[in-house]
C-alpha cells in the first residue's frame, strides 16, 4: 500500500509563499501520476494540480494557474507544490495523492487513492 506524507503547510500572509512537499513510502511513486487536491472547511475537495509520471504533462486548476507550480523528484519519491502570491481563498488542507484509476478526468478526486492526512495552509493579512 502506498502511503503519502504531506508537509510544509503553515501560516502565510496574503501575497506570500509556501512550498508543500509530499513524500511517498514506496519507490513505486515513480510509476504514478500524482496530484494535489485541497479542501476548505464546508467545501468539497477541489483539484489543484497534477503531474504525469515524468513531470512533462502538467495541469492546473484555473484558480491557481500562474501562481502555483507542481513538480516532482522521482529519485526522492517526493512531490512538491510551490505556492506563490497566496490568497485567502487558498486556505485549506492540501493533500497529495497518486492516480490509480483512469476512467474520468484527471481533476476527478475519484480517480485517486491512498489519501494522506494532508497539511493545513492558512492565509491571513
Amino acid at each position: 500500500q502506498v502511503q503519502m506524507s504531506e508537509s510544509g503547510g503553515g501560516l502565510a500572509q496574503i501575497g506570500g509563499s509556501l512550498r508543500l512537499s509530499c513524500t511517498s513510502s514506496t519507490r513505486t511513486f515513480s510509476t504514478y501520476a500524482m496530484a494535489w487536491f485541497r479542501q476548505a472547511p464546508g467545501n468539497a475537495r477541489e483539484f489543484v494540480a497534477s503531474s504525469s509520471v515524468n513531470g512533462l504533462n502538467i495541469y492546473y486548476a484555473d484558480s491557481v494557474k500562474g501562481r502555483f507550480t507542481i513538480s516532482r523528484d522521482n529519485a526522492k519519491t517526493t512531490l512538491y507544490l510551490q505556492m506563490d502570491n497566496l490568497k485567502p481563498e487558498d486556505a485549506a488542507v492540501y493533500y497529495c495523492v497518486p492516480r490509480t484509476i483512469w476512467t474520468r478526468s484527471y481533476s476527478d478526486s475519484g480517480q485517486y487513492d491512498y489519501w494522506g492526512q494532508g497539511t493545513r495552509v492558512t492565509v491571513s493579512s
